[in-house]
């Protein structure tokens, strides 16, 4: 790819709207009769409370609050943290600490808690070390006590175990703090940002307007949600959006915009020829490609009016309505709009749009699918679509293919064939229970090289952990809503973060 084409596909992929950072709050704790005993012992908490910000600022907004080392400093944080409006709070255990000292902390501020017991050194120099040196290492003593008085009053709580992670040892240190390359480290550290990751997620459907354009397909029971218990659960806003409100963007399309995405779709897709086994399937016109480009800029509009984070969508109307014509160029643009940070799905599929949203926050993708086939031979099940595609976790450049018609739907236009890329990839469904609770279904698997049909469709070959009848067996019994986003690399743990902070259920296969 030249460079040119390099430059022209990250203008396509900047994000319209990028994801929310989560809010994170930090603090370390003491207890504050060390400070006259032990000098120094103080500024290096805090030191490691710094160092723990810096490292957390990659991946999130970072609000250090410093040391909690009394009760009553422990309100001044709580309420400290309520102004800051973080989604998740850290305590760093640096040392022994009273748990009332903590408890205020929670109880003012109910932002869902991770205990850090993050030791400095591997290994201390026990020839040498003193009370104060001891006490700069002793932070799981007090987690035990922590946890406890959380349980009794009711609180939430996770521990993460492991070393600090310094790339460097204090100067007032008494044995080697480097720890840094130390699988302790690097597993507490992913787990660190695994759930900063999360909180971004949180944030992010919090302050989201998600589209919906039309209706739901006709009788998907499996698709139909209450908007109100949507927002209730993951406080996204529901926008209901009419066709009549895309074909006023439509209008104001202008030449060079259509020109433009022309040139996009160039640059991001190859345009097929005819398919050599499906008759329907066939090379795209120049009239079908300049009017997905058309209604794609539309599209744009209507994302950028309405300052949408996400969108999902069905038109089913009178043969030969206008509206009819306006839908057949819907995939390319979703498709587009789906790269961009702005997920959209297809049937009116509101909570696969909120499993992609979050798989896209993620930065991990989240591509539209459903059970295609199974092939029983190489033992993978083929999910995809005839929807839109997440063209930035394709593998190579997704196809154009001019459709005759869209099976079950009315009209016909332009679809997108394409597979995700091979490696590790995970599953995300999203569903609802019978008692109106959301629920999140999450499969790891590989995306493989096997061979795909040439009928306009999105369709990637995955093999899961178990032969695909047990697995499907294990899936079904789950109640899934058939449609789910699929994302690259094993997420499940990410995930099953994610459902934490969300207070929703989850269950992986």
């Amino acid at each position: 790819m030249s460079k040119r084409e390099r430059e022209m596909c990250m203008s396509v992929l900047d994000a319209i709207k990028p994801a929310k950072k989560g809010r994170i709050g930090l603090y370390s704790i003491g207890l504050a009769a060390y400070w006259n005993q032990f000098p120094g012992l103080r500024e290096r908490l805090i030191g490691y409370g710094e160092f723990l910000q810096k490292q957390m600022s990659q991946y999130g907004e970072v609000y250090f609050y410093g040391l909690v080392d009394s009760e009553t400093e422990g309100r001044r944080a709580g309420e400290w943290f309520n102004e800051k409006q973080v989604d998740l709070i850290f305590c760093h255990s640096a040392t022994y600490c009273t748990s009332s000292a903590v408890l205020p902390v929670h109880q003012l501020c109910t932002a869902p808690v991770v205990v850090l017991n993050l030791q400095p050194t591997a290994r201390i120099h026990y020839e040498q070390t003193t009370t104060g040196e001891w006490l700069a290492h002793c932070g799981a003593c007090p987690v035990p006590e922590i946890s406890n008085a959380f349980a009794r009053a009711g609180i939430p709580f996770r521990v993460i175990n492991g070393l600090l992670g310094l790339e460097e040892t204090p100067a007032i240190s008494l044995t080697d703090e480097r720890t840094c390359e130390r699988p302790e480290a690097k597993r507490a550290w992913k787990e660190i940002a695994e759930w900063i990751r999360a909180a971004s997620v949180r944030r992010t459907l919090r302050h989201s307007r998600f589209g919906f354009l039309g209706n739901t397909y006709s009788g998907m029971l499996d698709m139909y949600s209450d908007f109100t218990m949507i927002q209730a659960q993951t406080g996204l806003h529901v926008e209901v959006l009419e066709m009549c409100d895309l074909d006023r963007m439509l209008r104001e399309v202008t030449e060079a915009e259509v020109k433009q995405k022309l040139a996009e779709v160039e640059q991001m897709f190859v345009i097929s020829g005819d398919s050599p086994s499906d008759p329907i399937a066939r090379k795209p016109t120049e009239e079908q490609l300049e009017w997905s480009c058309r209604v794609a800029s539309a599209q744009e509009r209507l994302v950028r009016h309405y300052d949408l984070d996400a969108l999902t969508y069905y038109y089913h109307g009178a043969p030969g309505n206008a509206y009819e014509k306006l839908q057949a160029g819907f995939i390319v643009g979703h498709s587009f709009l789906t790269a961009r940070g702005i997920p959209c799905a297809g049937e009116g599929d509101l909570k696969t749009a909120v499993a992609m949203k979050i798989c896209d926050t993620l930065g991990i993708g989240g591509s539209y699918s459903e059970i295609v086939v199974v092939d029983y031979e190489d033992g993978t099940i083929l999910l995809g679509h005839d929807g839109p595609f997440h063209i930035a976790i394709s593998e190579g450049k997704p196809i154009l293919r001019g459709m005759g018609l869209y099976h079950g739907k009315q009209g016909s236009g332009v679809s997108v064939e394409a597979k995700v890329k091979t490696g590790e990839i995970t599953t995300l469904n999203v569903t609802q229970t019978g008692e109106g609770k959301l629920k999140l279904i999450i499969s790891e698997g590989e995306s493989t090289n096997g061979p795909t049909m040439k009928i306009g469709n999105t369709q990637t070959p995955v093999k899961f952990r178990k032969h695909p009848d047990e697995y499907m067996e294990q899936w079904f019994v789950e109640a899934p809503t058939h449609h789910c986003a699929m994302a690259i690399g094993h997420q499940a743990g990410q995930l099953q973060k994610v459902a934490q902070l969300l207070g929703i259920q989850s269950i992986t296969l």
